[in-house]
């Protein structure tokens, strides 16, 4: 074999090298990411339901930013904090990087945060120390816990499909 031979084998090994680190580093990245779709915009469209949420009231005429900041009970709080992490920081987290991930982040999360409405719903209906029933939910809780069962839907469809 000559020398012009042996070395046109040589680059052709390298550039297939070359190539084959290509790939395995798009390989790589795939494995890492989530491709949103249509999803991607349902997803978007909840969170921001979930922040006209945040807008209205939810307890004795105190809007979900006010609760979130501490000034109703501890159970309305917790929902307040679980969905504005989950829901909204996490959401747009996991939107804007495409992290696989993240989408079982807000996946669990969302479904923890819904299960904490249910239960701030129903500490707004029950009884007191009074025996007097609450004044019941305000509508933006009842919107938030509606867009929080909605988007931990969408989140664990998203991070399923991965597997």
């Amino acid at each position: 074999m000559s020398h012009d031979a042996r070395a046109d084998g040589e680059r052709r090994d390298e550039r297939l090298d070359g190539l084959a680190a290509d790939v395995d580093a798009a390989v790589t990245r795939a494995v890492k990411t989530v491709e949103f779709g249509r999803r991607g915009f349902a997803v978007a469209v909840t969170v921001f339901v979930l922040v006209v949420g945040l807008i209205l009231p939810w307890v004795d005429g105190l809007a979900g930013w006010q609760v979130l900041l501490g000034q109703a009970e501890a159970i309305p709080r917790l929902f307040a904090a679980t969905a504005t992490g989950f829901g909204v920081l996490a959401s747009t987290l996991a939107l804007a990087t495409r992290r696989w991930w993240l989408a079982w982040v807000c996946a669990v999360g969302g479904w923890f945060a819904f299960v904490d409405g249910i239960l701030a719903i129903w500490s707004q209906q029950s009884s007191s120390v009074s025996g007097v029933p609450g004044d019941g939910p305000g509508i933006g809780l009842v919107l938030a816990v509606l867009a929080m069962a909605a988007l931990a839907a969408q989140w664990m469809r998203l991070a399923w499909s991965r597997s």
